[in-house]
């Protein structure tokens, strides 16, 4: 393998830990996955427990297996960063796990000390949260969802001893691994402006807040349980690099720039945003500017999907994260739509199906994907009901996909799912048409997202994809068409996440040799001229859908708002008799 530089990204995804080894034009010459550990309680399914342990050691080894893969000396590794989900990680102050699991072992040291981001314990908290009219609120679109990180906060506050919660340190897990990797507690403005209620333009930690929350000691202690330093912006360097400890682990250099990290969907945003694209094969050749980002939305798709966009003054959209400062640009802001549940409510909609046997059978014995032969099932369908389009197909199927409560852009995690249409049918044929309205829900929601951002000020003219969805042609194509707007679809599906990562670790590492690029003014669009130079052309898929597609979606649409408006109805009517 040739000389370096190289640089690693890491990933850390809701299953899974990845590392990726790139070179400064973006080409990833090795990447490993490890699998991590998730523990969920059988007796409450808002459960999901994991460990920094487990999620170290798995980054450890794919570093490791990355170096040996593309015989690649650790002096040619000139940076690290990370991204991670946005979950909440506890230690004592010595940076030893401390358990969040409900019962005798909560706030003692042991393994598993991270609440996942899917974990929904802290409905009550949250509540209490949304309660108060704090200022904190305004910045993550007038409702906090209770997947932040101060609700599980304080739902750790009342069921822990007192004496061991006082002894805890609070990370989002992007900030935990940059801590672990070089002993340096440095947040990262991306962790706490998004997750961790730090407002930037009100100077940062609210006292007020915490205090009527019930978590004034925070205050007392002048915060340093969630950490008391100056923020830091993406791919600021951290303390000295790697700790001589972590160069052991990793089998890098001690003292290799380590950039400061961000939530795993921002670096989807990192690793996307910046694309060429083709269109039909040919490569467009005007380069973006930093300016030309706020009209390109990024939508990172895995068990759940961001919507992230950037903007240089601040939008303030209702049930959309944000605006938040300077969590990757100094002096931009972001905005993050979400939906809880998209990869995972894809999986459950076909395993849950009576003919998901027969599905399987019929993918080994055609030595193909389930979701080709329902794509298959689908298109044999059409033919025989000899109809334009797969939406005229399931016209009078509609599904409404919350299983797992609203994240954007109406912030309720109550709302639940429901289906209209259904006929005593479990064959083969009816999973093919509800995988069809699946994808065609979260196309339907992504437009209501995209519409209410747009609505607020925004002004996003094209969707840049990653994750494992993108590889999805057909719901790509439902996005484009359901959102009458380009989707670029980068070339690699699943690296946007690592890539971007990567591009924090060249940014620290550039820093250490020009510290020009640190300053305020010049910061953003020094990462911004990484992130074009390191990210591959991307894919255009344009809306294609016929005038009488354009009708039938138009009509899905206005159904998927009413039934909105109807489950909030009747939740009503059915908690006012039930008192």
């Amino acid at each position: 393998m040739s000389q370096g530089p190289y640089y690693i990204g890491v990933d850390v995804g809701t299953g899974s830990v990845r590392a990726g080894l790139v070179k400064p034009d973006g080409t990833i010459v090795a990447s490993f996955t490890e699998e991590t550990t998730t523990w969920r309680d059988p007796e409450n399914h808002r459960i999901f427990e994991q460990s920094t342990n487990n999620i170290w050691d798995g980054m450890c080894k794919c570093i490791k297996a990355c170096l040996k893969e593309a015989k690649v000396s650790p002096s040619e590794v000139k940076g690290l960063g990370f991204d991670a989900t946005c979950s909440l990680a506890v230690s004592d102050m010595n940076g030893q796990p401390v358990v969040v699991t409900k019962g005798e072992q909560l706030g003692q040291n042991g393994d598993r000390n991270i609440i996942l981001w899917a974990d929904h314990r802290a409905e009550k908290e949250a509540e209490l949260i949304n309660s108060t009219g704090s200022v904190v609120l305004d910045y993550v679109g007038g409702t906090m969802s209770l997947e932040m990180e101060i609700p599980k906060t304080l739902w750790l506050k009342n069921h822990m001893k007192p004496e061991l919660f006082k002894r805890c340190q609070f990370f989002d897990l992007p900030d935990f691994l940059t801590y672990r990797a070089t002993g340096y507690n440095r947040r990262s403005c991306c962790s706490v402006a998004c997750k961790c209620s730090y407002v930037p333009t009100k100077n940062g930690w609210q006292p007020d807040f915490f205090q009527k929350i019930g978590l004034g000691e925070f205050v007392e202690n002048k915060f340093a349980q969630l950490g008391q330093e100056e923020v830091l912006t993406a791919g600021m360097p951290i303390g000295n690099g790697l700790s001589k400890q972590a160069a052991q682990e990793t089998g890098l250099l001690e003292g290799t720039p380590v950039g400061s990290g961000v939530i795993d969907a921002y670096a989807g945003w990192l690793g996307t945003v910046a694309a060429k694209y083709k269109v039909n094969g040919k490569l467009a050749d005007e380069v973006p500017s930093l300016d030309e980002s706020r009209h390109r939305l990024a939508a990172v798709a895995g068990t759940s999907t961001c919507h992230i966009v950037a903007s240089p003054e601040g939008v303030f959209v209702n049930g959309v994260w944000g605006p938040y400062k300077d969590v990757v640009f100094p002096g931009w802001w972001m905005n993050e739509g979400g939906q809880s549940s998209t990869g995972q409510l894809i999986d459950f909609m076909i395993t849950t199906h009576p003919a998901y046997a027969i599905l399987k059978e019929l993918a080994q014995e055609r030595k193909t994907d389930i979701h080709r032969v329902l794509a298959d099932e689908l298109e044999r369908l059409r033919k025989e009901q000899n109809v334009e389009s797969l939406t005229e197909l399931t016209k009078d199927l509609h599904f409404y996909p919350d299983l797992h409560g609203n994240r954007s852009p109406l912030a309720d995690p109550r709302m639940t799912g429901s289906i209209v249409g259904l006929h005593l049918d479990s064959t083969l044929h009816d999973l093919a048409r509800k995988f069809n309205v699946t994808l065609e829900a979260i196309a339907l929601q992504t437009r209501h997202i995209v519409d209410q951002m747009n609505a607020k000020g925004h002004s996003i003219r094209s969707i840049y994809m990653s994750g494992g969805q993108a590889k999805n042609a057909p719901l790509m194509q439902l996005f484009a068409n359901t959102c009458n707007m380009p989707v670029v679809l980068p070339q690699s599906s699943g690296a946007a996440v690592v890539l971007g990562a990567a591009m924090l670790g060249r940014f620290a590492a550039e820093s250490h040799a020009n510290t020009t690029k640190l300053a305020t003014e010049h910061r953003g669009n020094a990462l911004w001229d990484i992130m074009v130079e390191m990210t591959p052309p991307g894919t255009m898929v344009v809306p294609a859908a016929s005038a009488r597609e354009k009708k039938l979606l138009e009509a899905k649409y206005k159904r998927f708002l009413e039934s909105i408006d109807i489950q909030r109805r009747w939740r009503k009517e059915m908690e006012e008799a039930s008192q």
